[in-house]
C-alpha cells in the first residue's frame, strides 16, 4: 500500500493512527513537530506517499510546514488534523485548505473517517 508520514505533538495520537494505518496495510513514518515532519519528508519523498499533519504543535506548527512543503515540493497530498487551540479546529483547518491541503478531519477522529480520508487522497 501507501508509505504515510504522520506529524503529531501528542504520541497518543501518533500510536493510534499509526495502528489503523498500519492495520489497514500502510508503511508509517511519524515525526513530533512540524520541522522533524518536513526534515524527515526531505530524506524520504521519493516514498512518502500522504502527509497527515496536526495544525497546532510546537516548533514549527501546520500551518507553517504546509506552506514550506508546497513551496519547497509542489503538490505534495496532506491531511490536515485539528482539535483547536486558541481558536477553534474549524478555522484552522479552513485555512489548510485555503493553502493546499487536500483534506482536512476535526479531532477526534473515528476510525472508519481516517481510512476513509487517506484512501480518498491516495486515490486522487
Amino acid at each position: 500500500m501507501a508509505k504515510i508520514l504522520i506529524i503529531d505533538d501528542d504520541q497518543w495520537i501518533l500510536k493510534v493512527f499509526q495502528q489503523i494505518l498500519e492495520s489497514d496495510g500502510h508503511e508509517i513514518v511519524t515525526a513530533v513537530d512540524g520541522q522533524e515532519g518536513i526534515d524527515v519528508y526531505r530524506r524520504e519523498r521519493d516514498s512518502i506517499d500522504l502527509v497527515m499533519t496536526d495544525m497546532v504543535m510546537p516548533v514549527k506548527d501546520g500551518l507553517k510546514l504546509i506552506m514550506e512543503m508546497e513551496k519547497e515540493f509542489g503538490d505534495v497530498k496532506i491531511i490536515a488534523i485539528s482539535g483547536g487551540g486558541i481558536i477553534e479546529p474549524e478555522r484552522y483547518l479552513t485555512l489548510a485548505e485555503s493553502i493546499g491541503t487536500r483534506k482536512t478531519l476535526k479531532k477526534p477522529v473515528n476510525k472508519q473517517e481516517l481510512l476513509d480520508a487517506v484512501n480518498d487522497v491516495l486515490r486522487e
